[in-house]
């Protein structure tokens, strides 16, 4: 065994290629820049804001939309519900309408309800 100056045997690794060397340079570099661009990507806050921001106004659509067609539902059944309890109307003085509307409280003022929020939501759409 021969002692090479750097302290390694002679039979240790070989040297390698200059092909070799190019390949290695080549392949590091490519690590090195996927490297810089991951980093690049964590600094860029704005880039990062946009996206969260993007991404929370679809997912409130999104909630919107089920609660505005989870209103209609229950506006639909209120609907349903008034007139199946609720008797034709008669147009006199006797105050039948007004009586049918306080027996039947509960069931209209949920429409009410019900349709308020839909105008609130719809106003709040056009907005945006």
């Amino acid at each position: 065994m021969t002692a090479h100056p750097n302290g390694s045997d002679s039979h240790s690794a070989p040297t390698p290629s200059a092909e070799e060397l190019r390949h290695r340079i080549e392949h590091t570099r490519d690590e090195l820049g996927r490297t810089v661009e991951a980093l690049a990507g964590k600094a860029d806050i704005k880039a990062q804001t946009k996206e969260k921001a993007a991404a929370m106004k679809e997912q409130s659509m999104e909630k919107a939309a089920l609660v505005t067609d989870q209103i209609r539902e229950t506006a639909g059944q209120a609907v349903r519900l008034v007139q199946q309890k609720t008797p034709e109307p008669v147009l006199d003085t006797t105050g039948q309408v007004v009586t049918a509307a306080k027996a039947n409280r509960t069931p209209l003022l949920a429409l009410g309800a019900a349709l308020v929020v839909v105008l609130l939501v719809r106003r709040g759409r056009g907005r945006k």
